[in-house]
C-alpha cells in the first residue's frame, strides 16, 4: 500500500510536466529492501520531465526520497526512454 503512494507520487508530477501526460507510464519494481520506479514518457517530454541539467529530474527524486525515508523505504527512480 505505502509503495503504491510513491509509484502515484511520481506519476501525478510526470503527467504535470508532461504534454501528453496520457503517455506517462510509471511501473514499480519492488526488490527485498529497494523499490525501483520507472517513468515512461513520450519522447518530446523527456526533455521537460528531465528538465535543464536535469533540474526537474533531480526535484523529482528529492521528493520521492522524502516520501520513501518517510515510509521507511529506500526507491530509486529510472527515467527510461
Amino acid at each position: 500500500m505505502d509503495d503504491i503512494q510513491i509509484k502515484e507520487l511520481v506519476e501525478v508530477i510526470a503527467r504535470a510536466l508532461a504534454e501528453y501526460p496520457e503517455e506517462v507510464i510509471v511501473r514499480e519494481i519492488t526488490g527485498h529492501q529497494i523499490s525501483v520506479i520507472e517513468l515512461r514518457a513520450a519522447k518530446v517530454d523527456l526533455g521537460k520531465i528531465i528538465g535543464k541539467e536535469g533540474r526537474n529530474a533531480h526535484a523529482l527524486r528529492t521528493i520521492m526520497n522524502a516520501a520513501a525515508t518517510k515510509l521507511h523505504k529506500r526507491a530509486v527512480l529510472e527515467i527510461l526512454e
